[in-house]
């Protein structure tokens, strides 16, 4: 297993970086709470995991080793593979989600694009005694009432780590608020990545 990646940011994306270590770029997918603390020639250090198939090795990586955590044991439960455990960490903090889970919450399981009521039930049922006990008196529903500010910043810091300006950065958020927070009036947290790759649509037609 590889358990960590140190080297210098090659590039970054919506979903993804190439991390250079020894010249080699290595392709690291990540969530966009982690890719929005990467920039493009600063050094980094990710926590990783190897998820190996009979076809593919594919590289996730992660800003603290608890997510790296989080991410392989909600891939214990029933019908949670990398891309939606990724998915999961991308909508709700490694906390959040032990609090959704040890809370039976599912309308916050259920705010992540892919888990519908039953996936949520199975999730809580068999994920409860294994991802450990809340830090704080953290309150589930209060993650989607924090994710407007959170996805602005999370597009913000992922539009500046791939080079363009601050001021490009806020015009774009600007332009994507009215999208976000029709999925807040839904329920459903902003996705992040989503709302980076209509960012950078925007910025590539200008």
């Amino acid at each position: 297993m590889i358990a960590s990646l140190a080297g210098h940011v090659a590039a970054v994306g919506p979903d993804s970086a190439v991390i250079e270590v020894g010249g080699v770029g290595v392709l690291v997918h990540c969530t966009p709470g982690t890719l929005a603390t990467l920039h493009v020639g600063e050094p980094a250090r990710l926590a990783t995991s190897l998820v190996v198939r009979e076809e593919s090795l594919t590289l996730y990586g992660f800003a603290a080793a608890d997510e790296r955590t989080v991410f392989e044991l909600l891939q214990t439960a029933s019908g949670v593979g990398p891309r939606l455990a990724l998915a999961m960490l991308a909508v709700h903090t490694p906390n959040a989600l032990r609090v959704a889970v040890a809370s039976a919450d599912l309308k916050a399981l259920t705010m992540v694009p892919g888990i519908g009521q039953k996936g949520a039930q199975r999730i809580v049922l068999e994920l409860k005694d294994k991802l450990g006990t809340p830090d704080g008196l953290v309150n589930a529903a209060l993650n989607g009432a924090a994710a407007a500010p959170v996805w602005r910043d999370q597009v913000h810091s992922g539009l500046v780590g791939l080079g363009y300006s601050a001021r490009d950065a806020d015009e774009a958020v600007a332009a994507l608020t009215p999208e976000a927070d029709a999925e807040i009036a839904a329920g459903r947290a902003p996705q992040v990545a989503l709302l980076l790759k209509s960012a950078l649509r925007m910025m590539s037609v200008r």
